[in-house]
């Protein structure tokens, strides 16, 4: 049996957390949530309209069923950050909050400095905080020494699909935190969850692959699957690469044995 996921004394048994953006309808979005096994969902705080619940994203998730995580995407400083935060909290969502500071709309890269800054008021805020930072290991120490939930490394910009192109430094952070690591943004295929989940990533985060495929309710379900591949494959400890070849049977002189 596969390890439970653990975030601040709190276990999951998924280790896909999937985003709810750029969904063709808010009933393909449950149809996806459903399919992908998620127990976690984050929801853009820019999205949520509670003067009209019955239009509302927030309608259509069971918040029973899921741990909802709001984010603060569309804040580009710490304190613009902060107060989605707060307000978050004050409308009775969640004390959970993914912390995004992206300044820039062309590579919608976060911002060291600002996710740091808003990280350290909501950590003594009283907040469960998951921060979405560039694959930068000197940082997600600097986060994990904060009371940071996670840290929650991009494999590759936002929507691009490109998949783990930042593998190294995703590797020392996974090797140097005592937090879980959630490999989040980029992650194109479900080979790539697999590949996020092989090098030793505690979760991953998938949004726009799944909510832009064809039939996003299998691509749910096909990155689910990636997920526990990955995962097993890590818990079963993968075999070691070599340089050169390695015979799968003994090699015998039997075939050349005079047998006259």
């Amino acid at each position: 049996m596969q390890k439970k996921l653990t975030i601040k004394g709190r276990e999951f048994q998924s280790r896909l957390m999937v985003g709810t953006g750029k969904f063709s309808s808010h009933e393909i979005m449950c149809e996806a949530l459903t399919s992908s096994g998620t127990e976690i969902v984050t929801v853009a705080l820019r999205r949520v309209d509670l003067t009209k619940p019955e239009t509302d994203i927030l309608n259509f998730i069971d918040r029973d069923k899921y741990q909802l995580l709001p984010n603060t995407s569309g804040a580009r400083d710490a304190k613009e950050a902060i107060t989605l935060a707060r307000l978050a909290r004050e409308a009775g969502l969640s004390d959970w909050i993914k912390v995004e500071v992206v300044p820039e709309p062309r590579y919608l890269l976060p911002d060291p400095v600002e996710t740091l800054i808003a990280c350290k008021t909501l950590v003594q805020d009283g907040f469960t905080v998951l921060p979405y930072i560039n694959a930068d290991p000197i940082l997600a120490l600097k986060l994990a020494d904060l009371g940071c939930a996670t840290v929650m490394p991009l494999g590759s910009p936002i929507g691009s699909n490109r998949g783990i192109t930042t593998r190294d430094a995703i590797s020392i952070i996974i090797e140097q935190v005592d937090i879980p690591v959630v490999v989040d943004a980029g992650l194109g295929a479900p080979s790539h969850a697999a590949e996020a989940m092989e090098m030793g990533a505690d979760a991953v985060l998938v949004n726009t692959a799944i909510a832009i495929a064809a039939d996003p309710m299998q691509m749910a379900q096909a990155f689910q699957l990636g997920v526990e591949a990955g995962r097993k494959a890590y818990e079963s400890g993968l075999a070691q690469k070599n340089d050169s070849a390695q015979a799968s049977s003994p090699l015998t002189d039997f075939l050349f044995e005079n047998n006259s």
